[in-house]
């Protein structure tokens, strides 16, 4: 394993000595670093190496506010488990990740530790993972390293994972609030001084404006601009430059310059221009942590299936609660009507059925009987089951799809945005084009240093990358907020970028391409007495099919009482002409050739069996969604869990030519594997916890509004309705928006090109200045409203 190289830490928000990031939300006072990840990075980039860095760095008083808290300890060992072939593993939650940086540093440690065998660190659940050789009992002196860089551990909740963030958008909203409040109220005195400059305004009514703005402008800037200033302070105490550094500059400059124009009653004032830019600025700087925080969201509600207590037979006969991850393989669970299952095993006792969706996607339930084998989060539906446990904990179905998904989101993350790739050049360029203008004019020219300071401002305002930093955070506004009142949400700030280069689509079969829902199918010659008699004994019933034949009945009908309900077989009724069941054909004791659709079979004393089929139907709009798709040049394929008759016909029926039957979540992130590894970049549609490691690992994904909760955590687009059609037409925005977005870049940097040598030979004053960078601003945003005409039509 190797360090970071410097570009990746930079990725991070500029601050600290390293990766220039700010300081912890805690606030916790660092004389250098924002964290240890970044102090070592350093380290190892300036040749001390990792070990000469550890054993400094649990010693060196000055990293000490990086260390942990000496009462802060959590007992490792009593978390860990034994793996069954000499190894043991544990899963905990790591505090204090900041970057890239971090996660290198802690796998690095771990792994100088030849009782290691496997360590990582997910940086969207923030969960640790390691395997070592040895017993359970070593757990604490393996991760004693990690505690000593001051990572503090704790067992792994999902419902600690947005805590952190949380309040770091809270804190940024409060900046927003603030900011926006200021500029609106500067911006309006602004406009009163820009009127009365050609209309005679006396200058006592203009400094009067100018103090009040001042008043407003000052505080607001002191408190929303914290986090930029901070960061600029330390990032050219590093050495280096971000995009913080000429904000913070200008920002600093504009404001101090306005300040002494007012005091000595000058003519300019520039508290608007340094307020509106933070205000835009934090825009998008909170959209971008509110899309990263979706991110953390999708393995917490996954792990939400999990139980926490299962009810476990002793071998003396006894029953006793217990929590889930305590109870061992080969132990006896028992598994009530109606309760989720809190365990992998198989059954030995009893008969039911299981409710199946969330891991398979399709929405009949399967029998269980002794031998069945069921699934973490699954549940039991009709009858009492006893189950003989194989796996719990970090060893189940479910807890093998969040590592899928965790896996997935991990290779995503390492998308760069264009904006970020820019602005790492495009700063430098700013600092050293204005220290230009100031000597140029002062030194070389011989102007007097307050008007050379005066062209240096305006380089740096005229060059603020607002219009820059606006050029895809308001096609994304633009574009969701269209996209929201069609019903579609928009989950990642990189959805549309990834849509619109999606040159495949994958879509789910139940509940995606169907409704997921049966529904009785239309046969010629049917009795309506025979429905309705069916009816009676279907009305007792919460069975999917029973439910969909009672759907069909358009009268209200008598139960039959009192019905019997055979747990994974059917109904029975005793009435005054004999016996009538409602069921499988077994249970009803019908011989006839096998069939590929659901069914229910009605027979009566003395009359002929009458047979009812189901069928998933697709959604209205379907076939025509995927000739679209098609006619854009996408190709589409159908992946689904469900046999391969039903898979066949729906792709038959939806105009699919490419489907696979009979996928489990593993094959389906396969399958997308094979598609990316050939070059293509995937767009996933899917409603199944079965389907959110697909999701996850997908280029892109959708999900619809019905989904399993995880799947739409996972998702990076939901939508609303009956209708597939969002689907092409949140493409063909997406693609719209990419072509708004690279325009509103290219007006950015033309505007960039145009403005810099005229403010640099000092034909632009700073109050020019500002209107052209707000100016390059609207024009940004006019362009992407366009966007919105553009779907309107």
């Amino acid at each position: 394993m190797t360090a970071p190289a410097l570009p990746a830490a930079a990725a991070a928000p500029p601050g600290c000595r390293h990766c220039g990031a700010p300081l912890p939300v805690d606030g916790a006072p660092t004389a250098r670093f924002c964290c240890a990840g970044c102090a070592a990075a350093r380290a190892t980039v300036e040749g001390l190496g990792l070990d000469r860095f550890y054993d400094r760095f649990v010693s060196d008083a000055a990293l000490r506010p990086l260390r942990p808290d000496p009462d802060a300890h959590v007992d490792a060992a009593a978390f860990a488990r034994d793996r069954g072939d000499g190894t043991a593993t544990i899963h905990l939650m790591v505090d204090g990740l900041h970057c890239a940086a971090c996660i290198w540093l802690i796998e690095s440690v771990l792994a100088r530790d030849p009782r290691v065998v496997h360590a990582r660190v997910n940086m969207t659940t923030r969960r640790l993972v390691v395997h070592w050789r040895g017993a359970p009992e070593l757990a604490d002196s393996v991760l004693a390293p990690v505690a000593r860089l001051g990572f503090a551990l704790a067992p792994f909740d999902p419902t600690c994972l947005a805590d952190a963030g949380s309040e770091e958008e809270r804190r940024l909203l409060r900046s927003l609030a603030v900011a926006g409040f200021a500029a609106a109220n500067v911006m309006l005195l602004s406009v009163a001084v820009w009127s009365g400059h050609d209309t005679g305004m006396g200058i006592a009514t203009r400094d009067l404006m100018h103090w009040v703005s001042a008043a407003i402008a000052l505080p607001a800037i002191a408190y929303a601009g914290r986090s930029y200033f901070a960061g600029a302070f330390r990032a050219l105490s590093a050495g280096r430059t971000g995009m913080d550094v000429p904000i913070a500059i200008g920002v600093t400059l504009a404001s101090a310059m306005s300040l002494f124009e007012t005091i000595r009653s000058g003519p300019y004032a520039y508290f608007d221009s340094a307020i509106t830019l933070l205000f835009f600025l934090l825009i998008g700087r909170y959209l971008d942590h509110r899309a990263r925080g979706r991110a953390r969201e999708a393995a917490g509600h996954l792990l939400a299936l999990r139980v926490h207590a299962v009810t476990v037979k002793n071998a003396d006969g006894s029953v006793e609660r217990r929590p889930a991850d305590r109870v061992r393989p080969g132990a006896t669970v028992l598994v009530a009507a109606g309760e989720r299952i809190g365990v992998d095993g198989s059954v030995t006792a009893g008969r039911s059925e299981i409710d199946t969706a969330l891991v398979t996607g399709e929405s009949m339930p399967a029998a269980a009987a002794p031998g069945t084998a069921v699934f973490t989060g699954t549940v039991n539906l009709s009858a009492p089951l006893t189950v003989r446990v194989t796996a719990t904990g970090e060893g189940t179905l479910l807890s093998e799809i969040v590592r899928l998904m965790e896996a997935a989101e991990h290779g995503r993350s390492r998308m760069v945005a264009l904006a970020d790739r820019v602005a790492r050049r495009y700063a430098p360029v700013v600092h050293v084009t204005a220290l230009a203008t100031f000597l140029a004019w002062w030194l070389g020219v011989g102007a007097p240093w307050q008007e050379a300071l005066l062209y240096a401002v305006a380089v740096l305002i005229i060059t603020c990358p607002c219009a820059l930093g606006l050029a895809v955070p308001v096609v994304q506004i633009v574009a969701s907020g269209g996209l929201m009142r069609r019903g579609v949400l928009l989950k990642s700030a990189t959805a549309l970028e990834r849509l619109a280069s999606a040159d495949t689509v994958v879509l789910d079969k139940t509940g995606t391409l169907t409704l997921g829902r049966p529904r009785l199918l239309d046969e010629p010659g049917r009795d309506p007495a025979d429905l309705a008699a069916a009816a009676r004994l279907a009305a007792v019933s919460r069975h999917p099919l029973a439910l969909a034949l009672m759907a069909s009945i358009d009268r209200p009908v008598a139960a039959a009482d009192p019905v019997v309900e055979h747990p994974g077989k059917g109904l029975s009724w005793t009435g005054p002409d004999g016996e009538w069941r409602l069921g499988s054909r077994d249970f009803c004791g019908v011989v006839a050739a096998e069939s590929d659709t659901p069914e229910l079979f009605l027979t009566r004393a003395g009359r002929a069996p009458v047979r009812f089929a189901f069928a998933d139907t697709l959604r209205a709009d379907a076939a025509d969604t995927v000739a679209r798709l098609l006619r854009a040049g996408l190709r589409v394929m159908l992946l689904s869990g469900d046999r391969a008759p039903a898979v066949a016909r729906a792709a038959a029926a939806a105009g699919i030519g490419e489907w696979r039957a009979a996928t489990d979540p593993a094959a389906k992130v396969a399958a997308l594997g094979e598609l990316a590894q050939a070059g293509r970049r995937v767009l996933m549609v899917g409603d199944g916890l079965n389907d959110a490691p697909a999701l996850a690992a997908a280029s892109v994904s959708m999900s619809p509004a019905g989904a399993a909760d995880v799947s739409q955590a996972a998702a990076d687009v939901v939508f609303q309705g009956q209708a597939l059609a969002p689907v092409a037409e949140t493409i063909d925005v997406a693609r719209a928006a990419a072509r708004r977005a690279r325009e509103n870049l290219t007006l950015a940097v033309a505007y960039n090109l145009c403005a810099v040598p005229l403010a640099a030979l000092g034909y632009v004053t700073p109050l020019v200045a500002a209107v052209a960078m707000s100016s390059s601003s609207i024009l940004v945003i006019a362009n992407a409203l366009r966007l919105a005409r553009g779907a309107r039509r």
